[in-house]
């Protein structure tokens, strides 16, 4: 594990310079952590990768893909891993916010005496899995969002705060449109990654095939606890990042908004951009990258990595772009040919 030469440390605070023993140390568990999901889920190690990305950097994660891909099996196995409590709730369009925050309930003691006592919904857990999350009302997913954003609900005006870490990973299909809820975008902003998953190749699927088809099948193993998470996410917080690396942010992120780019393409392109919280997103993902990799700082190659992950789910094309053929991955593609 290095510290690239070009690379001063962020913050400029003794403090926050990480230790770098404790790195290796974590960076070695979270690489076995990498291999015991893979040993599960075949020919998807790049979703693998941008998933515990997003959880390292303590964010959450937007799993879009078709039916069968192993979104299911990849949350409970990470939870397994990770030694988190994990819990999944299958989102419909009757479900409503207390199925998922937990409800006041009216009880009575042996003398008669009657009170009103708090039970939690499943959203009290470590990793949450929200099953087509675009199925649920409006309503539900608002409840939702607060969660993810302030860790916390607010049930008959008292609030609970949630156990930490505090993560979702939610699912949707890209297929079936029929009786969904778009997701606004304000709680898209909330997701980390968004994060697509593909058709494994041959070798993997043939590998699949065999795998899952036996006598015998194959079980996760915990490699760290909770509270390593806790650590490794602390230590993202501290790894230094280079002027370069924050100036190819910046500039990625501040050209992907048709107010602020460079380009008079794609200002007539864009209909709405990135806010301030998608560089800070794709600031700590690129150093939970970093982590990952056995590496104590990010580079280059990291912000283009997850460029199209931390960006997709925040920019919208115009009526003209759409009605012309222009994808918006085109737009992103125009993004990075300039990126630093």
């Amino acid at each position: 594990m290095t510290v690239s030469d070009t690379q001063p440390a962020f913050g400029q605070n003794a403090s926050l310079t990480p230790d770098v023993r404790e790195a290796d140390r974590l960076c070695a568990q979270l690489q076995t952590v990498q291999q015991e999901v893979s040993r599960l889920l075949f020919g998807q190690e790049q979703v693998i990768n941008q998933t515990l990305t997003a959880i390292l950097a303590g964010g959450h994660g937007l799993l879009v893909g078709a039916p069968g891909l192993g979104k299911t099996l990849l949350v409970t196995t990470l939870g397994t891993v990770l030694g988190l409590d994990a819990r999944r709730v299958q989102f419909t369009p009757d479900l409503m916010p207390s199925d998922i925050t937990g409800s006041e309930i009216l009880d009575e003691d042996a003398t008669g005496r009657r009170s009103f006592r708090f039970v939690p919904g499943p959203v009290f857990c470590q990793l949450l899995m929200a099953d087509e999350i675009n199925r649920a009302s409006p309503r539900t997913q608002s409840a939702l969002l607060q969660a993810m954003q302030e860790h916390r609900v607010a049930v008959a005006g008292t609030e609970y705060k949630l156990p930490q870490p505090f993560h979702v990973l939610a699912t949707q299909n890209p297929l079936d449109q029929e009786g969904t809820y778009p997701l606004p975008e304000a709680q898209l902003d909330r997701f980390m990654l968004q994060i697509p998953l593909t058709f494994p190749d041959e070798a993997a699927e043939r590998a699949m095939l065999l795998a899952t088809t036996g006598a015998q099948k194959a079980t996760a193993q915990q490699i760290i606890t909770a509270e390593t998470l806790s650590a490794a996410q602390t230590l993202v917080r501290t790894l230094p990042v280079g002027d370069k690396i924050i100036d190819a942010i910046l500039q990625l992120v501040r050209s992907a908004r048709p107010e602020t780019t460079y380009n008079d393409t794609l200002r007539t392109q864009i209909a709405w951009g990135p806010g301030p919280r998608a560089a800070q997103a794709l600031m700590l993902a690129t150093r939970a990258r970093a982590l990952l990799d056995g590496r104590l700082s990010p580079n280059l190659d990291d912000v283009i990595a997850l460029a199209r992950p931390v960006l997709a789910h925040r920019m919208g094309l115009t009526f003209t772009a759409r009605a012309d053929g222009v994808q918006l991955d085109d737009v992103l593609t125009q993004l990075l040919k300039h990126l630093g």
